[in-house]
């Protein structure tokens, strides 16, 4: 199978040279992302796709086609090599789905030879391996069945009507500690589907080994998975990660399509939405044993509220709320973009729909201080944190601000930690513009 790797928003040429991607399997790939949620109704939203170029988008991950995968990794000018971004991207993606993976034993040349999905693969395979050296899951099933001798209770309905002639056989009711249990059955289809796309041989080996393992598992259809059967507690908290990657493979995530004759598959996530949730978790991990509760797409409060039928219009849903005793004294919303030196845009490459969008959050949610948060825009950028503040009114202040990413999930809760110190000063300010009652 030919490889091919992209970043965000380059162009792969179409030809037959070096460093160009043949047509058949440009069409291949395109077809397999035509068929993605991402794509929208004209085809587009993840590959643009030319007479002459194959263009990624504002997404990130593995499309797969006939003979052909397509990686497509995310755009970070602070780190420049493919297995860089693949690491980072791995690291985005353990934080915003809280996959509790451990990637500390990959080795350079394993993050530079495999592929996004290789890697989550083998992390899966790992921490399956792990959590079934301390046994499978099990729970009581109750069981039903005809015995020559009485185990349990006695079914006594069906005994007298099933065996009212031949009593050598007794109607019994029991409960076994069986691990045919709604987990195993999910573990099981995931490997069992992901054996199909790995790779690597030695991955492979890995899901064979996993397949014998749950040979007395029940096999049960993607589609009718019992999710809402299964149950985490104490005992078996060392299977949340792994639920978490099975919904990741299982889901909407990751999806198998028919391209042409053939199969293709893809693992598509939108890099705005994943630059949003794994800064979220972090200001919340950032603020944890604070007296600031940080809310993740909260408020929910509407624009508009027709005067004729009540009915309210405009949902908002701020990416990151912060609040101090109930009251909102900060306002960050993600962007993934780049920021604009002041030299080159006063502006900053701030939208004027971004503006109007932090003008009616102020409004709405009361807030004295309200931040456009982007990442880091190179390695050379020796600031990050607030770049430019702007007055919104009397009683608000936006804020430019930027996280640098090539930094460890602890610096980047320290520069965000930093970020959110500002509360101190704006308490007052969100005091004198009080919470509409």
């Amino acid at each position: 199978m030919t490889h091919y790797v992209l970043r965000e928003w380059e162009r792969l040429p179409i030809g037959d040279g070096a460093g160009e991607i043949v047509p058949s399997h440009a069409s291949s790939l395109a077809a397999a992302a035509q068929q993605s949620t991402f794509a929208r109704r004209d085809g587009g939203g993840v590959l643009d796709y030319g007479r002459q170029y194959l263009r990624a988008r504002g997404v990130v991950g593995i499309v797969a086609g006939e003979g052909c995968s397509l990686e497509i990794l995310p755009k970070i000018d602070a780190l420049e090599t493919d297995s860089a971004l693949r690491e980072r991207l791995v690291h985005m993606l353990d934080v915003a789905f809280d996959l509790k993976i451990d990637l500390g034993g990959t080795s350079r040349a394993q993050w530079q030879s495999e592929t996004l999905l290789d890697v989550l693969i083998r992390a899966f395979c790992e921490k399956l391996a792990n959590a079934l050296r301390k046994g499978m899951p099990r729970a009581y099933s109750t069981l039903e069945d005809d015995l020559p001798a009485l185990r349990g209770g006695l079914n006594v309905t069906r005994q007298f009507t099933r065996h009212a002639v031949n009593p050598s056989r007794l109607a019994c009711r029991f409960d076994e500690f069986l691990p045919d249990i709604a987990l195993n059955q999910i573990m099981k289809a995931t490997v069992l589907h992901l054996s199909h796309h790995a790779r690597s041989f030695a991955v492979q080996q890995d899901l064979r080994e996993l397949v014998f393992l749950y040979a007395e598992i029940s096999d049960v259809p993607v589609a009718m998975l019992p999710w809402d059967r299964v149950r985490l507690d104490r005992t078996n908290d060392r299977w949340q990660g792994l639920l978490a990657l099975a919904r990741l493979f299982l889901e909407q995530k990751f999806q198998s399509t028919t391209v042409g004759a053939g199969q293709g598959a893809a693992l598509l996530f939108n890099m705005a939405a994943l630059f949003e949730n794994y800064i979220g978790r972090l200001t919340r991990r950032a603020c944890a044993g604070t007296a600031l509760d940080v809310r993740l797409q909260g408020g929910r409060k509407y624009c508009l509220t027709d005067q004729a039928t009540g009915r309210q219009l405009f949902q908002t849903k701020p990416d990151i709320i912060i609040q101090r005793n109930g009251v909102v004294t900060h306002i960050i919303d993600t962007k993934w973009k780049q920021i604009e030196a002041q030299i080159d845009d006063p502006k900053r490459g701030v939208s004027q729909a971004d503006v109007y969008q932090m003008m009616a959050y102020a409004q709405l949610y009361r807030a004295p201080r309200l931040t456009l948060l982007y990442p880091q825009p190179n390695a050379q950028s020796a600031r990050d944190g607030v770049h430019a503040a702007f007055d919104m009114g009397e009683h608000a202040v936006l804020e430019i601000a930027s996280v640098a990413l090539d930094r460890s999930a602890t610096e980047i809760c320290s520069q965000l930690s930093r970020l959110v110190e500002g509360e101190k000063s704006s308490t007052s300010l969100a005091l004198a513009y009080p919470m509409p009652r």
